[in-house]
């Protein structure tokens, strides 16, 4: 995802060749140790006596439960490490459609394409009326409300129909405290809003949900989170937000309370009102072809903005965006400005409508999946 990410912003083909190698190894890790069963999902467990129970983003020994509070044991599919692969797959397809390898891009394609169908259908629950956080060590869903489901908004792995009812979910008391989107509901049992990773807020965490929000065209609720974290930002010290802090409920005489011992400053913290802004200005990049396009939708609170030295390969562009009524215009102040053209963000998908696989497709790489011998 990064590699991908990097050649969309520097259109630098020897940087995809130059690490090729060492992309090729983060797909046969993937498939040889992260699917730890070959049932097509990434599960964890810990195998030494010193290491963490946890290895996502959310390490912590308490941060994966029931809804009854009980801890969950592994092996553990967290649902945003089904995203995390299908997005990586639809990337590096991307990549390999730049190297003239049809063929791997195709497979690449097909994969991502099961995986999302057997997602969705093992992920979600309809009497819960949400995804599962994870599915334990009995392939059982994990029925807690937690931000991990937003995560998967940004990965694109989220059935199009049901993203409404997870951006909703989300945005509903018990989760968006008003400084952000909480680590878990405040209606489970084991809510703290000072503790780690059982109610806190991260802003990393919620620059990705809002990112994943305005993908599915919630530009709205993309814009409420990023005003939630640049305000949580403005009563720390030099504006410099901290790892986590207190997913306390935002009221007219509150303020955010920083985790004790949190990193300040720390880069993924650091790196989020990048992310919030690339979501209300709807960026998208694409050096190889020496395109920026920008879907610019900016709230009331932050009704004018003019990004100086924004790179696109060798290019550079100044850009002012500015409120004018209900819509969003710009105007390229410094540039090419034939290189800067509107496109829906929601259209940023990496698996075109020609490459869904038909009923025999899917049914023959689900065998595959579940006997790999075969």
């Amino acid at each position: 995802m990064a590699l991908h990410a990097a050649w969309e912003a520097t259109g630098d083909r020897a940087l995809i060749e130059r690490h090729l190698a060492n992309a090729e190894a983060c797909l046969t890790w993937i498939d040889k140790y992260g699917d730890r069963d070959g049932d097509g999902f990434q599960e964890y467990q810990t195998r030494s006596t010193a290491g963490y129970e946890n290895m996502a983003w959310k390490d912590s020994g308490d941060s994966v439960m029931y809804p009854d509070g009980t801890l969950v044991r592994g092996p553990k599919a967290l649902c945003e490490l089904q995203g995390y692969v299908y997005d990586a797959w639809l990337r590096m397809a991307q990549i390999y459609d730049e190297l003239d390898n049809k063929r791997r891009a195709n497979a690449l394609r097909k994969k991502a394409a099961v995986l999302f169908k057997k997602f969705n259908e093992a992920f979600w629950d309809e009497k819960f009326g949400f995804y599962a956080f994870a599915l334990d060590g009995e392939k059982k869903k994990v029925l807690s409300v937690a931000s991990n489901v937003g995560q998967c908004l940004w990965s694109g792995i989220i059935a199009p129909e049901r993203a409404g009812t997870v951006v909703k979910r989300l945005m509903r008391r018990d989760m968006w405290s008003g400084w952000g989107i909480r680590t878990l509901s405040a209606d489970h049992p084991s809510f703290n809003p000072y503790n780690y990773q059982t109610g806190a807020v991260w802003p990393h965490d919620n620059s990705l949900i809002a990112m994943g929000m305005r993908r599915y065209g919630f530009a709205a609720e993309a814009a409420a989170v990023a005003r939630d974290i640049s305000g949580a930002a403005s009563h720390v010290l030099l504006n410099q937000l901290p790892e986590l802090y207190g997913g306390l409920q935002r009221e007219p005489t509150s303020f955010p309370v920083q985790y004790i011992g949190a990193n300040v400053p720390q880069a993924w913290a650091a790196g989020s009102p990048f992310m919030l802004l690339q979501a209300m200005l709807g960026l998208q990049q694409d050096a190889p072809r020496g395109k920026l396009y920008v879907d610019p939708a900016l709230p009331d609170w932050l009704p004018d903005v003019t990004l100086t030295d924004l790179r696109l390969g060798r290019r550079c562009f100044d850009i002012r965006f500015w409120r004018d009524g209900d819509k969003t215009r710009w105007e390229v102040l410094k540039g090419n400005h034939d290189a800067v053209a509107r496109r829906s963000y929601a259209s940023g998908n990496y698996l075109p409508a020609d490459e869904e696989l038909s009923a025999p497709d899917l049914d023959e790489e689900l065998i595959r999946l579940r006997h790999p011998s075969h």
